[in-house]
């Protein structure tokens, strides 16, 4: 299935695209796409049942109507940090023995189409198209990374968005160049696990002013889906609605030659990973 929220920041309804792309209204059948909706057996399978007859549900004209992030309520949002070979080659960096972990705050998250703000003093605003797993199950010390798989309710496309000196310049932790207002763009779907054959084989690509940045591929992953999931569940609890951001091909400007190409206001980022749906950012000035 592809869930999605629709509608202004704030007061988004849930919705479902059906097989012949219609837009359809879920708020007759659950109050919200969230993770007490991916932790119910019961509700989803009301969904699915509506999805088997999608004409039971009010199609939404989708001209004017806004697309939020597609998971209401997120708990925690936890990134991998390096978590593809090209990358990690086209920073000089080593290859890591384990996960490098950092956290965005859920109120980073915007919708796929919303403006992304420059920070007031920002020299090196980066961008990266990532793969984003969310979490159906609440998982504890798994062990196995097939264990792992199970416990993903879906995938989406986001945009883990950075500021790099702010990140690697300023000292501390990555975390203050990461949770800039605006700087996780997600969606526009939620596509149900039941519907990716196979996490490690999903193209990813993005575009800065119609120019390819990135094109790379989830099978070039350091750590595959289910080995983060079940590395991560070693280290906290991981809940129905957290969100994992599983990390960057190679292409962002950090990674190029000087002068090297950071955005500014006036710039538009699209991005998408295949079959999770595409993402259009207008940059603005905060």
């Amino acid at each position: 299935m592809k869930l999605l929220r629709v509608g202004t920041a704030g007061a988004e309804r849930p919705a479902l695209l059906d097989r012949d792309g219609t837009l359809r209204d879920l708020s007759g059948i659950v109050p919200d796409i969230d993770g007490d909706l991916l932790a119910d057996a019961s509700a989803l399978a009301r969904v699915r049942t509506a999805a088997d007859t999608p004409a039971v549900l009010p199609a939404l004209d989708p001209a004017g109507l806004r697309i939020g992030p597609p998971l209401g309520r997120i708990g925690k949002i936890v990134c991998i940090g390096l978590n593809y070979h090209d990358h990690a080659t086209e920073t000089g960096a080593a290859i890591p023995a384990e996960p490098i972990l950092f956290f965005k705050a859920p109120d980073t998250v915007v919708g796929p189409e919303d403006t992304v703000l420059v920070p007031r003093g920002s020299r090196k605003t980066d961008w990266e198209v990532e793969l984003a797993v969310v979490i159906g199950r609440t998982a504890r010390y798994l062990g196995s990374a097939e264990e792992g798989l199970a416990h993903v309710a879906g995938y989406a496309t986001a945009h883990d968005v950075s500021e790099r000196e702010f990140q690697i310049e300023r000292g501390g932790t990555w975390d203050k160049g990461k949770n800039c207002e605006t700087f996780n763009p997600l969606g526009p779907w939620l596509v149900t696990a039941d519907e990716v054959e196979d996490p490690q084989a999903l193209p990813l690509r993005l575009w800065v002013n119609g120019e390819l940045k990135q094109d790379g591929t989830t099978a070039d992953q350091i750590f595959p889906v289910g080995e983060v999931v079940r590395y991560l569940s070693h280290f906290m609890t991981l809940y129905p609605g957290d969100v994992i951001n599983t990390g960057t091909p190679a292409g962002v400007a950090m990674g190029q030659p000087e002068p090297k190409p950071y955005l500014k206001a006036g710039d538009v980022v699209e991005l998408e990973v295949a079959g999770l749906g595409r993402q259009r950012q207008e940059l603005k000035d905060a």
